[in-house]
């Protein structure tokens, strides 16, 4: 099975703490990086992890607060700096394209690669990414700015071939890319060979939900429900629950409440106040309804 992973580039919310970066997630799919979020200091992590960031073909933006993208023009010039070719494709909320782009004139910056700019919408769940294998959906949170959220989901995989019913039929290997997509093999006496006989079970098709800023909002379950992976912000203990309202952002509890009710199979917390030095009493009150969670670790990669 090929990889299917984030590592964790930032996991503080508004301002950056000793240990704690601001927001940044790098997803790796089949060897494809996808960075979501670009907080100020992402490239200084990936460099760190010793990412090369002419790798990453496309960025996704949840929302125009600054913890999420002051790091974006920076990477965006750092590419430039390194020659890239590349195409790199940026996916945000419309305002994005034009606050890159004057940056870029004001700084007299003309990159030397093709970038393009795609405007989400919050206001309604779209498919935006489609390679054949992965796609990425934005779906809409519910914060201070129009927000959205993205989910990655693998679409579903072809059968394995069976090598040894393979081999026991004497199967050509012409006509393994048929079988591998559900036809019978007729052999040349005519004997129909079922298919289920020559194959096994396709891989379980795997998904990484991403919930950026957002109020506890149960439209939400519909669209991450059975998630392998869910990150949710968790800005507050849940004794703020009433600040995390006035605030639109979420807390541990309400993150693991969603996660329970949407039945995902792991839940990472994430976007923490710098109020929080440490993070047992999140976590423990968290683990209380929905035991699968973990805390979002700087540079930890979790697999999917």
């Amino acid at each position: 099975m090929k990889e299917f992973s984030v590592t964790v580039l930032g996991s503080s919310a508004a301002i950056a703490t000793e240990g704690r970066n601001l927001t940044s997630h790098l997803v790796n799919h089949s060897n494809n990086l996808y960075l979501i979020d670009c907080g100020e200091g992402t490239q200084f992590r990936l460099q760190h992890l010793k990412v090369k960031t002419n790798r990453i073909k496309n960025i996704f933006i949840s929302h125009l607060h600054g913890d999420h993208f002051f790091g974006l023009v920076g990477l965006i010039s750092t590419m430039h700096l390194l020659h890239r070719t590349e195409p790199l494709h940026v996916y945000g909320p419309p305002l994005l394209k034009d606050i890159i782009e004057l940056q870029l004139e004001s700084t007299a910056t003309v990159v030397g690669y093709p970038l393009t700019f795609h405007s989400t919408q919050d206001d309604h769940e779209e498919v935006i990414y489609d390679d054949g294998r992965l796609t990425i959906s934005s779906f809409p949170l519910t914060h201070r700015v129009p927000t959205t959220g993205f989910l990655f989901r693998e679409k579903e995989q072809p059968f394995h071939i069976n090598k040894e019913a393979i081999d026991k039929y004497g199967v050509p290997v012409v006509y393994y890319a048929a079988i591998r997509g559900g036809k019978d093999f007729i052999t040349d006496d005519g004997e129909v060979i079922p298919n289920s006989l020559l194959t096994l079970p396709p891989d379980h098709p795997r998904s990484y939900a991403y919930c950026s800023d957002t109020i506890y909002k149960e439209e939400l379950i519909p669209i991450v429900e059975g998630c392998d992976l869910l990150y949710h912000e968790s800005t507050f203990a849940h004794e703020l629950v009433e600040t995390a309202a006035l605030k639109m952002h979420a807390t541990n509890v309400q993150a693991a409440t969603l996660a329970y009710k949407a039945h995902v199979k792991r839940l990472m917390l994430g976007h923490f106040s710098a109020r929080y030095k440490d993070l047992l009493l999140m976590l423990d009150e968290a683990r209380a309804v929905f035991p699968e969670t973990f805390t979002a670790v700087e540079g930890q990669v979790v697999f999917i």
